[in-house]
């Protein structure tokens, strides 16, 4: 049986805020630090004063949000009370209020409310997805969480939180939303509906992100981005996704990576693996060379649109300075060697392996982290 559902709505443009949390009157804000000195935090709580709702905020929320955060959350949304719960940030913060939200329900502690989520990058697409991902550091280790009760009830998509967001940040966040979207056009669970959503992701992001990296303050650009983060998320959310995140959720919790950054270098290898371009083409390469088609850049030979779509990668990762490699990472030879056993592990028990296009052994993963490592592609 297939399954296509989006059950949060999402609202567009600057007064967007109005729209999704009106009537609320006890609201629990979840954000990070960052959001509350910079006073960005002040988006939400100055039109909250003004309807005279009580809020309160909770902005513990650090990169990677770790089960401790949670449970803190926990205990602050539960002695709270709220009847309507809005996180502002991005990938973290959003993750972290998925989980406040799902283990206070769990344990029965709130009733049901509305939950608003409001993205300040464009790249998770956390805000329409059923995941959220929660790191254990003492063991390093990232967990998945798949579940349709972490979906957000509504979404505000306002490029004016994203238009100060360093070139970095948009770079990583940029090449999430490419990874998110090839992943879920690639699955074994896509359809009819993903497959739209993933190639408008696509074709947004071939578009617009190196317009946004080099042109910051580009309100239209980086609009285009935004919406592609949420189409992306839409997709994959309804198709999952595969051993690109597999990969990445280790990789970036082993070296303390960026996940954006970690899917992006990782990418390259992946599809390369997953078209067998360096063995026998598999029908991947056939889904590659329609995403080479969706970018004006396929030809009559399914190899090698498939491998236009890797070098197009590669060359983005370039302009936008992203390192090419995990070794152009900084990670050393001996660290990496050290850690690959238990990464390779970590990827093949990750559940995101699931709706990967090709099945894959360890030592297949073991070759695709050393590929990736050295910078071997065909």
């Amino acid at each position: 049986m297939e399954k296509f559902s989006s059950i949060t709505t999402i609202y567009m443009g600057k007064d967007a805020l109005a729209d999704a949390v009106g009537g609320a009157r006890r609201v629990f804000i979840v954000s990070d630090p960052f959001m509350v000195s910079s006073g960005k935090i002040s988006y939400v709580t100055d039109y909250l004063e003004g309807t005279g709702a009580e809020y309160e905020i909770f902005s513990d929320v650090q990169a990677d949000p770790d089960i401790e955060t949670v449970a803190a959350g926990t205990a602050r949304i539960i002695e709270f009370k709220p009847d309507h719960v809005v996180v502002l940030g991005g990938g973290s913060p959003i993750d972290a209020a998925k989980a406040i939200v799902f283990f206070a329900h769990q344990q029965g502690a709130i009733p049901p409310c509305p939950f608003t989520a409001i993205p300040t990058t464009s790249g998770t697409g956390s805000e329409v997805s059923s995941f959220a991902v929660i790191t254990d550091h003492k063991k390093n280790v990232k967990y998945p969480m798949v579940d349709d009760s972490l979906l957000p009830t509504s979404a505000v998509l306002n490029a004016e939180l994203v238009m100060s967001v360093p070139p970095k940040v948009t770079a990583d966040a940029g090449l999430d939303v490419l990874t998110h979207a090839i992943e879920a056009f690639v699955s074994t669970n896509r359809t009819d509906f993903t497959d739209a959503m993933a190639e408008k992701a696509i074709k947004l992001i071939y578009r617009y992100l190196l317009t946004v990296y080099q042109e910051p303050d580009n309100y239209e650009a980086r609009q285009r981005v935004h919406n592609a983060s949420c189409m992306a998320g839409i997709a994959f959310s309804n198709a999952g996704l595969g051993l690109n995140h597999a990969m990445a959720h280790t990789l970036g919790a082993k070296f303390h990576i960026a996940h954006g950054r970690a899917n992006a270098i990782l990418l390259p290898y992946v599809m390369s693996f997953n078209a067998g371009c360096a063995t026998q083409l598999t029908d991947t390469a056939q889904r590659y060379a329609k995403i080479a088609y969706l970018c004006d850049i396929s030809t009559a030979s399914v190899r090698q649109s498939a491998l236009n779509v890797i070098r197009m990668i590669r060359s983005w990762t370039k302009k936008m300075d992203i390192p090419p490699t995990i070794k152009a990472a900084g990670v050393s030879t001996e660290d990496f060697q050290a850690e690959l056993p238990e990464m390779v592990e970590d990827a093949l028990a990750d559940a995101c392996l699931t709706s990967a296009p090709r099945r894959c052994t360890k030592e297949d993963i073991r070759q695709v982290f050393e590929n990736a490592y050295i910078g071997k592609l065909p």
